[in-house]
């Protein structure tokens, strides 16, 4: 039963159908959710005892940092499960999620960068942390590069599958590189099980500003899978009869996921 209805979603009118429905509501919410976050972050929670007004920027590198591992997490599986199954859904998902990928971890990046000059007095120091955010980058535009290098798009979808599980590795060395090695960059203080060390009123906007930065890269994520499905299935019935106006069955595209 679970796997008829893995695979009943995996077909791609199903999943273009389920994204018709879901998007909107997951955009909706990350706009609250943003609005909230950063309005309260950068304008009503209280300077921090030690960094001043310089530690605002959390509320935008704290989730796009988050979204950098979580995102090349997500290519990582869609791989495997493109690789093992060869379902067709989850090869798009590895070209979808890649540039939604690279734009959190450069900003990322940048928003560590501004963050580190008024704390370490640079911008850059080759930091166990920041290195391997930057290997991160390489690792997604290498998808990126790797998807527009081949013409066959089942081929293209292999390589880009093999690189994102073998660039998995990368994830727990991002993840725990202050921990492994003596590092500039701080610990976990604030997305840590147990008590955080940061106040309610700082604390809640960035939680908001965390949970509403998933729900738009879902968003984004969605809508960039949907357009891949319509270019890979572009001739099929169920593109043809969306693009005619006519309601999607779900079962147009059975057997082609």
């Amino acid at each position: 039963m679970m796997w008829t209805w893995f695979h009943r979603l995996a077909s791609p009118p199903s999943f273009y159908a389920l994204g018709q429905r879901l998007a909107p509501w997951l955009g909706a919410l990350a706009a609250v959710l943003l609005g909230y976050g950063l309005f309260a972050g950068l304008w009503l929670a209280p300077p921090d005892y030690q960094q001043g007004d310089a530690f605002r920027i959390i509320y935008v590198h704290v989730p796009a940092a988050a979204l950098s591992l979580s995102l090349y997490t997500g290519m990582a599986v869609a791989g495997v499960v493109a690789l093992i199954w060869r379902i067709k859904l989850a090869e798009c998902a590895i070209v979808a999620l890649a540039p939604v990928g690279a734009s959190f971890t450069a900003l990322a990046l940048v928003t560590g960068m501004l963050w580190g000059k008024p704390m370490w007095g640079t911008y850059w120091v080759w930091d166990a942390r920041l290195t391997s955010e930057l290997v991160l980058l390489f690792l997604y535009l290498g998808v990126i590069g790797l998807d527009s290098a081949f013409a066959d798009r089942r081929a293209a979808a292999r390589a880009c599958a093999l690189l994102a599980i073998v660039g998995a590795v990368n994830v727990p060395i991002v993840k725990y590189s202050v921990d492994w090695w003596n590092s500039l960059h701080q610990g976990s203080t604030i997305l840590q099980f147990g008590k955080p060390n940061i106040t309610p009123e700082m604390g809640w906007p960035l939680y908001a500003s965390l949970l509403g930065a998933y729900l738009f890269a879902g968003y984004v994520a969605i809508r960039r899978l949907q357009n891949e499905l319509l270019r890979r299935e572009r001739r099929s019935t169920w593109v043809r009869e969306l693009m005619a106006g006519r309601a999607v069955s779900p079962s147009a595209g059975a057997g082609r996921a």
